[in-house]
């Protein structure tokens, strides 16, 4: 992990565990991956922008855990898991799902297969 990454939880810390463990297994289950770190989010990328880790609100507050990371990906199709707190259509084809994660645990094989399916459809594209 960079400096960048580290000074962009300078705001909030206690989320930086959580992104730790999500970038650990990013990183050791998909090649290629480049972790660019913006002053919003964190951005994710292969060929294209695949992700992204922030701390968008999309979960009302009073149904967020404390800490959380947002975990943002794009697929080309709509989800239906009850994990995806908001999901939209910006243009035919391409979903845009948003997952609260609250703890480690989440960063679990399905999350990682909604990763790994994102990772796949930035890379097909032309």
């Amino acid at each position: 992990m960079d400096q960048n990454a580290l000074f962009f939880f300078n705001e909030k810390p206690e989320a930086l565990p959580l992104y730790r463990a999500f970038e650990e297994r990013l990183l050791s289950e998909l090649e290629g991956v480049v972790i660019q770190v913006q002053k919003t989010q964190i951005t994710l990328k292969n060929r294209r922008v695949f992700g992204a880790v922030s701390f968008l609100p999309a979960r009302r507050a009073k149904d967020r855990p404390t800490p959380y990371i947002t975990i943002t990906l794009g697929l080309n199709r709509r989800e239906g898991s009850l994990r995806i707190d908001q999901a939209s259509e910006p243009y035919p084809g391409r979903w845009i799902h948003h997952l609260v994660i609250g703890s480690a645990e989440e960063i679990d094989s399905e999350l990682m297969a909604w990763v790994r399916e994102a990772y796949n459809f930035a890379a097909a594209k032309r």
